[in-house]
């Protein structure tokens, strides 16, 4: 089974590709973290990113559609998780034809429909172990010790740098100008599964299974 999961930044797709892989065997394919693996590990595809990214350009669609077909190609019967993939409607035809010439289907787009308002909030107050990666947040989830870690007992938290109002509103506006369009793509071929990915973690994921398992 192949799949996109759909979404702003901060909806929660990775959280939710990460259960996917864990419980359904399937593997997440995030062109970002592809995309840093191939530069690090020298791969054809990786050079060539690497040269276009040090001469301070935007990588093609034509190399992020070779990243995904050099990693396809090894799953053999495991599924696909797209992450951050196709984000426009160039893409999301050059996906079908990667998936088409390995005698592969897109099964199902779901997405995570969110409240940006109180997906501002839900970013902007992250934070996360400095030597675990626990993540923590100022609101929903503060450790039980104060400047304590509750999973390794260390007094060190960061913050990413791009977890301010002004980028996440930057990312969102984005979001909508450049990936949402894609959406009528797939709800052509009735694709689209819409969830609530505001619900508590536990219950996107059981909508989720509900998709994945043909029960909804």
């Amino acid at each position: 089974m192949n799949i996109i999961l759909l979404g702003p930044p901060g909806a929660g797709k990775g959280t939710q590709a990460a259960r996917l892989e864990l419980h359904r065997g399937m593997v997440q394919l995030s062109t970002g973290d592809m995309l840093r693996q191939a530069v690090a590990q020298g791969t054809p595809v990786g050079l060539q990113a690497k040269a276009v990214m040090e001469a301070g350009e935007l990588v093609s669609d034509a190399i992020v559609s070779a990243l995904i077909g050099e990693r396809l190609d090894p799953l053999g019967d495991k599924g696909a998780i797209f992450d951050g993939y196709p984000r426009t409607r160039a893409q999301a035809e050059a996906l079908d034809l990667l998936l088409s010439e390995r005698g592969r289907k897109l099964d199902y787009v779901i997405e995570l429909e969110v409240d940006e308002e109180a997906l501002v909030e839900r970013i902007t107050g992250r934070f996360s172990c400095g030597k675990c990666g626990a993540p923590y947040h100022d609101q929903f989830k503060l450790p039980k010790v104060d400047e304590t870690c509750d999973v390794c007992g260390a007094h060190e938290f960061k913050r990413r740098p791009d977890d301010n109002q002004k980028t996440v509103r930057t990312r969102l506006a984005e979001y909508r100008a450049k990936t949402a369009p894609i959406l009528p793509y797939y709800q052509e071929r009735d694709l689209v599964r819409p969830i609530d990915g505001m619900a508590p973690v536990d219950a996107v994921a059981l909508a989720i299974d509900a998709i994945l398992d043909g029960a909804a």
